[in-house]
């Protein structure tokens, strides 16, 4: 077959190999193909045919986290959580890692949710953070996400196995206090920042647009549009 694909002129060979059928890996490996990614119940190799280096993308290199910020506008406190097994008992927003093709927002309210028993509703980013070799994932890349979210419930129930207290906190202490880690006391005092002087000073807004793929559609994040910016004209 790689005789065949190289007569034909292809630069590149994708071989999807089940879980059961591992034994063939070694015979691919002796043709030449390296591991590209592997998943729970296969694993995928490539082969570069065309000339020089491959060209062909790598696979996943991030992993993508997300916490919510769920403020009560009504009392200015904010929902907040101290994880177990961490070697400091600092205060931060409650949050996990995205399921793959979960939204950003999906993920806050889920994790929200799951961990502290608050229902909410998404109503905008409020920070990213990045940082390389991350020791918890693995050595790759990490994409920490806060979210601005609005509680629906308030009668806390945590996750004892995840969380060891939780609690809803005044927003301006929670921006004071040394408590909290670095990221939840920087968000802490962009928030109350915003809860003072209007959310549209902070807010990184969520617009769905079609996508370029026929019936995909992609969600595109800014901070919000003037009404007069919003609509096109022809120059």
């Amino acid at each position: 077959s790689v005789k065949q694909w190289r007569a034909e002129g292809r630069i590149a060979v994708w071989l999807h190999i089940p879980i059961l059928q591992s034994k063939f890996i070694t015979a691919a490996a002796l043709q030449g193909f390296t591991f590209h990614h592997a998943e729970s119940n296969s694993s995928t190799l490539t082969l570069w045919l065309g000339e020089g280096h491959s060209r062909l993308p790598g696979y996943a290199t991030h992993q993508l986290g997300v916490a919510g910020a769920a403020l009560d506008v009504d009392s200015g406190k904010v929902l907040v959580v101290q994880d177990k097994n961490k070697t400091m008992n600092a205060w931060k927003f409650p949050g996990g890692l995205s399921d793959p093709g979960e939204d950003i927002g999906d993920t806050a309210v889920r994790e929200v949710f799951e961990e502290t028993g608050i229902k909410s509703e998404f109503k905008s980013l409020l920070s990213i953070r990045q940082q390389h070799r991350h020791p918890g994932a693995f050595g790759i890349s990490d994409m920490y996400i806060i979210c601005r979210l609005q509680p629906s419930s308030f009668n806390i129930s945590f996750c004892q196995q995840e969380c060891m207290r939780c609690e809803w906190m005044d927003l301006e202490e929670l921006a004071k206090t040394r408590e909290a880690t670095p990221i939840t006391s920087s968000v802490a005092k962009l928030l109350l920042y915003g809860y003072r002087e209007g959310f549209d000073k902070i807010d990184i807004t969520m617009r769905e647009f079609p996508a370029v793929y026929k019936g995909l559609f992609y969600k595109l994040y800014h901070r919000e549009l003037p009404d007069t910016y919003k609509i096109t004209t022809e120059l």
